[in-house]
Protein backbone atom coordinates (compact mmCIF):
# COMPACT_ATOMS: atom_id res chain seq x y z
CA UNK A 1 0.00 0.00 0.00
CA UNK A 2 1.16 3.42 -1.02
CA UNK A 3 1.70 6.25 1.41
CA UNK A 4 -0.67 8.29 -0.78
CA UNK A 5 -3.39 5.74 -0.80
CA UNK A 6 -3.55 6.66 3.54
CA UNK A 7 -4.48 9.59 2.91
CA UNK A 8 -7.75 10.71 1.84
CA UNK A 9 -8.06 14.01 0.13
CA UNK A 10 -11.44 15.72 -0.02
CA UNK A 11 -13.41 15.24 -3.11
CA UNK A 12 -15.67 18.29 -2.86
CA UNK A 13 -18.58 17.69 -4.84
CA UNK A 14 -19.87 19.74 -8.10
CA UNK A 15 -22.76 21.48 -5.94
CA UNK A 16 -20.63 22.11 -3.39
CA UNK A 17 -18.41 23.98 -5.34
CA UNK A 18 -21.28 25.29 -7.12
CA UNK A 19 -23.00 26.93 -3.83
CA UNK A 20 -19.17 28.21 -2.89
CA UNK A 21 -18.27 29.94 -5.91
CA UNK A 22 -22.20 31.41 -5.98
CA UNK A 23 -21.75 32.84 -2.71
CA UNK A 24 -18.71 34.33 -3.31
CA UNK A 25 -19.54 35.80 -7.05
CA UNK A 26 -22.65 37.22 -5.26
CA UNK A 27 -20.94 39.45 -2.50
CA UNK A 28 -18.55 40.40 -5.54
CA UNK A 29 -21.93 41.45 -7.04
CA UNK A 30 -23.47 43.46 -3.93
CA UNK A 31 -20.29 45.10 -3.39
CA UNK A 32 -19.83 46.52 -7.52
CA UNK A 33 -23.61 46.90 -7.79
CA UNK A 34 -25.62 47.32 -4.53
CA UNK A 35 -29.32 46.46 -4.26
CA UNK A 36 -31.41 46.59 -7.43
CA UNK A 37 -32.88 50.16 -8.65
CA UNK A 38 -36.47 48.61 -9.34
CA UNK A 39 -38.04 46.07 -9.12
CA UNK A 40 -36.32 43.93 -5.92
CA UNK A 41 -36.88 40.99 -4.96
CA UNK A 42 -37.57 41.27 -1.58
CA UNK A 43 -39.57 44.33 -2.31
CA UNK A 44 -41.96 42.14 -4.79
CA UNK A 45 -42.36 39.78 -1.88
CA UNK A 46 -42.85 41.99 0.69
CA UNK A 47 -45.70 43.26 -1.98
CA UNK A 48 -46.91 39.63 -1.83
CA UNK A 49 -46.83 38.95 1.97
CA UNK A 50 -48.79 41.86 2.58
CA UNK A 51 -51.78 41.21 -0.16
CA UNK A 52 -51.65 37.54 2.03
CA UNK A 53 -51.86 39.25 5.32
CA UNK A 54 -54.98 41.02 4.28
CA UNK A 55 -56.42 37.31 3.48
CA UNK A 56 -55.24 35.68 6.39
CA UNK A 57 -54.85 37.98 9.26
CA UNK A 58 -56.42 36.84 12.57
CA UNK A 59 -55.93 37.84 15.94
CA UNK A 60 -54.08 33.99 16.78
CA UNK A 61 -50.80 32.38 16.51
CA UNK A 62 -52.45 29.97 14.52
CA UNK A 63 -53.09 31.86 11.61
CA UNK A 64 -49.67 33.85 11.75
CA UNK A 65 -47.88 30.50 12.07
CA UNK A 66 -49.35 29.25 8.54
CA UNK A 67 -48.82 32.34 6.95
CA UNK A 68 -45.45 31.91 7.96
CA UNK A 69 -45.24 28.32 6.81
CA UNK A 70 -46.55 29.57 3.54
CA UNK A 71 -44.31 32.63 2.89
CA UNK A 72 -41.31 30.87 4.14
CA UNK A 73 -41.94 27.38 2.45
CA UNK A 74 -42.40 28.89 -0.93
CA UNK A 75 -38.59 30.40 -1.35
CA UNK A 76 -37.34 27.33 -0.45
CA UNK A 77 -39.58 24.94 -2.36
CA UNK A 78 -38.03 27.42 -5.27
CA UNK A 79 -34.34 27.33 -3.73
CA UNK A 80 -34.75 23.28 -3.77
CA UNK A 81 -35.86 23.50 -7.68
CA UNK A 82 -32.99 25.29 -8.60
CA UNK A 83 -30.59 22.90 -6.95
CA UNK A 84 -31.33 20.39 -9.43
CA UNK A 85 -29.93 22.63 -12.30
CA UNK A 86 -26.50 21.99 -13.44
CA UNK A 87 -23.55 22.67 -11.80
CA UNK A 88 -22.53 25.93 -13.80
CA UNK A 89 -26.47 27.19 -13.92
CA UNK A 90 -26.87 26.28 -9.78
CA UNK A 91 -23.79 29.27 -9.06
CA UNK A 92 -25.01 31.74 -11.31
CA UNK A 93 -28.44 31.25 -9.57
CA UNK A 94 -26.86 30.82 -6.19
CA UNK A 95 -24.38 34.25 -7.29
CA UNK A 96 -28.44 36.01 -7.77
CA UNK A 97 -30.02 34.55 -4.88
CA UNK A 98 -26.74 35.82 -3.05
CA UNK A 99 -26.76 39.57 -4.40
CA UNK A 100 -30.54 40.05 -4.20
CA UNK A 101 -30.49 39.05 -0.39
CA UNK A 102 -27.65 40.63 0.96
CA UNK A 103 -27.42 44.29 1.96
CA UNK A 104 -23.53 45.06 2.58
CA UNK A 105 -23.32 47.97 0.18
CA UNK A 106 -26.49 49.67 0.57
CA UNK A 107 -25.88 49.62 4.61
CA UNK A 108 -22.88 50.87 4.50
CA UNK A 109 -23.45 53.67 2.13
CA UNK A 110 -26.43 54.24 4.12
CA UNK A 111 -24.18 55.20 7.14
CA UNK A 112 -21.74 56.78 5.52
CA UNK A 113 -24.21 59.21 4.40
CA UNK A 114 -25.61 59.60 7.86
CA UNK A 115 -21.63 60.45 8.75
CA UNK A 116 -21.49 62.89 5.76
CA UNK A 117 -24.12 64.99 6.63
CA UNK A 118 -23.12 65.07 10.40
CA UNK A 119 -19.71 66.37 9.43
CA UNK A 120 -20.98 68.82 7.56
CA UNK A 121 -22.83 70.00 10.94
CA UNK A 122 -26.15 69.56 8.61
CA UNK A 123 -28.42 67.62 12.18
CA UNK A 124 -31.92 67.71 10.30
CA UNK A 125 -30.24 66.37 6.85
CA UNK A 126 -28.67 63.68 9.11
CA UNK A 127 -31.60 62.36 11.02
CA UNK A 128 -33.70 62.36 8.19
CA UNK A 129 -31.53 60.18 6.16
CA UNK A 130 -31.15 58.08 9.50
CA UNK A 131 -34.72 57.27 8.80
CA UNK A 132 -33.33 54.81 6.20
CA UNK A 133 -31.94 52.94 8.65
CA UNK A 134 -33.66 52.68 11.97
CA UNK A 135 -37.45 52.35 13.01
CA UNK A 136 -37.03 54.82 16.36
CA UNK A 137 -37.76 58.75 16.15
CA UNK A 138 -35.10 60.54 15.08
CA UNK A 139 -36.50 64.41 14.97
CA UNK A 140 -34.94 65.15 18.27
CA UNK A 141 -31.50 63.53 18.71
CA UNK A 142 -28.19 65.26 18.71
CA UNK A 143 -24.83 64.26 16.68
CA UNK A 144 -23.86 61.67 19.19
CA UNK A 145 -27.19 60.08 19.48
CA UNK A 146 -27.92 59.65 15.55
CA UNK A 147 -23.80 58.04 15.73
CA UNK A 148 -25.15 55.45 18.32
CA UNK A 149 -28.22 55.01 16.03
CA UNK A 150 -26.15 54.51 12.81
CA UNK A 151 -23.88 52.25 14.72
CA UNK A 152 -25.86 50.04 16.39
CA UNK A 153 -28.29 49.75 13.12
CA UNK A 154 -24.48 48.56 11.10
CA UNK A 155 -23.71 46.03 13.81
CA UNK A 156 -27.56 44.49 13.58
CA UNK A 157 -27.80 44.49 10.08
CA UNK A 158 -24.26 43.20 9.21
CA UNK A 159 -25.30 39.91 10.92
CA UNK A 160 -29.02 39.66 9.93
CA UNK A 161 -28.31 41.35 6.54
CA UNK A 162 -24.72 39.69 5.56
CA UNK A 163 -23.74 36.98 7.93
CA UNK A 164 -26.64 35.09 8.02
CA UNK A 165 -27.93 34.93 4.72
CA UNK A 166 -24.40 33.23 3.48
CA UNK A 167 -24.41 30.83 6.64
CA UNK A 168 -27.75 29.75 5.61
CA UNK A 169 -26.24 29.84 2.09
CA UNK A 170 -23.70 27.75 2.96
CA UNK A 171 -25.48 25.03 5.12
CA UNK A 172 -28.48 24.42 3.40
CA UNK A 173 -27.74 26.14 -0.42
CA UNK A 174 -30.46 28.28 -2.19
CA UNK A 175 -33.34 26.87 -0.55
CA UNK A 176 -31.93 27.77 2.43
CA UNK A 177 -30.71 31.51 1.48
CA UNK A 178 -34.15 32.17 0.14
CA UNK A 179 -36.12 30.86 3.18
CA UNK A 180 -34.05 33.09 5.69
CA UNK A 181 -34.26 36.25 3.38
CA UNK A 182 -38.21 35.47 3.94
CA UNK A 183 -38.43 34.73 7.50
CA UNK A 184 -36.19 37.86 7.98
CA UNK A 185 -38.38 39.79 5.89
CA UNK A 186 -41.66 38.08 7.44
CA UNK A 187 -40.20 39.56 11.30
CA UNK A 188 -39.69 43.42 9.69
CA UNK A 189 -43.26 43.39 8.41
CA UNK A 190 -45.01 41.57 11.02
CA UNK A 191 -42.80 40.65 13.95
CA UNK A 192 -43.95 43.89 16.03
CA UNK A 193 -45.28 43.70 19.93
CA UNK A 194 -48.24 45.63 19.12
CA UNK A 195 -52.07 44.75 19.52
CA UNK A 196 -52.61 43.85 15.14
CA UNK A 197 -49.03 42.00 15.65
CA UNK A 198 -49.00 40.47 19.15
CA UNK A 199 -50.54 36.88 18.05
CA UNK A 200 -50.57 36.92 14.23
CA UNK A 201 -46.73 37.80 13.88
CA UNK A 202 -45.51 35.80 17.36
CA UNK A 203 -44.35 32.62 14.53
CA UNK A 204 -42.50 35.32 12.29
CA UNK A 205 -40.73 36.17 14.97
CA UNK A 206 -39.88 33.20 16.59
CA UNK A 207 -38.53 32.15 13.15
CA UNK A 208 -36.47 35.08 12.43
CA UNK A 209 -34.80 34.68 16.35
CA UNK A 210 -34.06 31.15 15.38
CA UNK A 211 -32.63 31.61 12.29
CA UNK A 212 -30.12 34.37 13.33
CA UNK A 213 -29.07 32.56 16.54
CA UNK A 214 -25.98 31.23 15.08
CA UNK A 215 -25.16 33.87 12.69
CA UNK A 216 -24.99 36.41 15.40
CA UNK A 217 -22.48 34.89 17.24
CA UNK A 218 -20.87 34.01 14.37
CA UNK A 219 -20.48 37.87 13.46
CA UNK A 220 -18.84 38.36 16.65
CA UNK A 221 -16.52 35.99 16.10
CA UNK A 222 -15.68 37.39 12.92
CA UNK A 223 -16.02 40.98 14.54
CA UNK A 224 -13.13 39.79 16.63
CA UNK A 225 -10.91 38.47 13.47
CA UNK A 226 -11.39 42.02 11.85
CA UNK A 227 -11.12 44.13 14.49
CA UNK A 228 -7.85 46.07 13.98
CA UNK A 229 -8.84 46.77 9.96
CA UNK A 230 -11.00 49.37 12.13
CA UNK A 231 -8.04 50.32 15.09
CA UNK A 232 -10.48 48.36 16.99
CA UNK A 233 -9.90 45.81 19.71
CA UNK A 234 -10.37 41.86 19.06
CA UNK A 235 -10.10 40.89 22.95
CA UNK A 236 -12.45 43.58 23.70
CA UNK A 237 -15.30 42.46 21.18
CA UNK A 238 -15.47 39.13 22.19
CA UNK A 239 -15.61 40.91 26.33
CA UNK A 240 -18.04 43.19 25.47
CA UNK A 241 -20.23 40.47 23.58
CA UNK A 242 -20.02 37.69 26.49
CA UNK A 243 -20.68 40.74 29.19
CA UNK A 244 -23.64 42.58 27.83
CA UNK A 245 -25.09 40.79 24.57
CA UNK A 246 -27.44 38.59 26.62
CA UNK A 247 -28.88 42.32 28.09
CA UNK A 248 -30.02 43.32 25.24
CA UNK A 249 -34.21 43.15 24.52
CA UNK A 250 -32.99 41.10 21.35
CA UNK A 251 -31.17 37.48 21.79
CA UNK A 252 -28.97 38.15 18.52
CA UNK A 253 -28.93 41.69 17.61
CA UNK A 254 -27.28 42.32 21.51
CA UNK A 255 -24.68 39.46 20.21
CA UNK A 256 -23.69 41.78 17.26
CA UNK A 257 -24.04 45.08 18.76
CA UNK A 258 -22.36 44.46 22.05
CA UNK A 259 -19.07 42.96 19.65
CA UNK A 260 -18.96 46.51 17.47
CA UNK A 261 -19.62 48.41 20.65
CA UNK A 262 -16.51 46.73 21.86
CA UNK A 263 -14.20 46.24 19.28
CA UNK A 264 -14.70 50.02 18.45
CA UNK A 265 -14.25 51.27 22.49
CA UNK A 266 -17.41 52.44 22.65
CA UNK A 267 -20.45 52.52 24.47
CA UNK A 268 -23.97 52.12 22.93
CA UNK A 269 -27.62 51.32 23.95
CA UNK A 270 -29.93 54.07 25.79
CA UNK A 271 -33.12 55.59 25.51
CA UNK A 272 -34.75 54.88 21.89
CA UNK A 273 -38.14 56.60 21.16
CA UNK A 274 -40.39 54.76 18.73
CA UNK A 275 -43.24 56.51 18.72
CA UNK A 276 -46.01 54.27 20.44
CA UNK A 277 -43.20 53.29 22.67
CA UNK A 278 -40.11 54.01 24.75
CA UNK A 279 -37.47 51.33 25.18
CA UNK A 280 -34.43 51.94 27.69
CA UNK A 281 -32.38 49.55 26.22
CA UNK A 282 -28.86 48.10 28.51
CA UNK A 283 -25.43 49.97 28.44
CA UNK A 284 -23.39 47.60 25.67
CA UNK A 285 -19.58 48.63 26.66
CA UNK A 286 -20.10 50.56 30.01
CA UNK A 287 -16.54 51.42 29.49
CA UNK A 288 -16.32 52.95 26.11
CA UNK A 289 -16.93 56.55 25.16
CA UNK A 290 -19.84 58.14 23.46
CA UNK A 291 -19.91 57.41 19.26
CA UNK A 292 -19.38 60.95 17.16
CA UNK A 293 -19.34 61.45 13.65
CA UNK A 294 -15.77 60.18 13.02
CA UNK A 295 -16.87 56.60 14.31
CA UNK A 296 -19.69 55.89 11.61
CA UNK A 297 -17.06 55.63 9.22
CA UNK A 298 -15.23 52.95 11.47
CA UNK A 299 -17.79 51.39 11.82
CA UNK A 300 -18.72 50.96 8.33
CA UNK A 301 -15.33 49.53 7.61
CA UNK A 302 -15.51 47.09 10.23
CA UNK A 303 -18.93 45.92 8.64
CA UNK A 304 -17.23 45.47 5.42
CA UNK A 305 -14.11 43.58 6.91
CA UNK A 306 -17.13 41.16 8.38
CA UNK A 307 -18.79 40.92 5.12
CA UNK A 308 -15.80 39.77 3.39
CA UNK A 309 -14.73 36.94 6.41
CA UNK A 310 -17.88 36.13 6.40
CA UNK A 311 -18.06 35.30 2.51
CA UNK A 312 -14.63 32.96 2.75
CA UNK A 313 -15.78 31.88 6.17
CA UNK A 314 -18.98 30.52 4.33
CA UNK A 315 -17.96 29.53 1.12
CA UNK A 316 -15.25 26.84 3.18
CA UNK A 317 -18.41 25.49 5.19
CA UNK A 318 -20.26 25.14 1.85
CA UNK A 319 -17.11 23.14 0.55
CA UNK A 320 -16.78 21.52 3.59
CA UNK A 321 -20.40 20.02 3.30
CA UNK A 322 -19.83 18.80 -0.02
Amino acid sequence: MSPRSLVRVPAHSPRARATALGLLAGVVLDHLAGDPRRGHPVAVFGGAAQRLEGRMWRDSRAAGAGYAAVLIGVPALLGLLLRRLPSPWLAAATALGTWTVLGSRSLSAEAEAVGAHLRRGDLPAAREQLTHLVGRRTDALDEAEIARATVESLAENTSDAVVAPLLWGALAGLPGLLAYRAANTLDAMVGHHNPRYENFGWASARADDLANYLPARLTAALTAVVAPVAGGSGRAALAVARADGRRHPSPNAGVAEAAFAGALGLRLGGRNDYGSQVEDRPVLGAGGRAPSAADIARAARLSRAVTAAAAAACAAIALARG
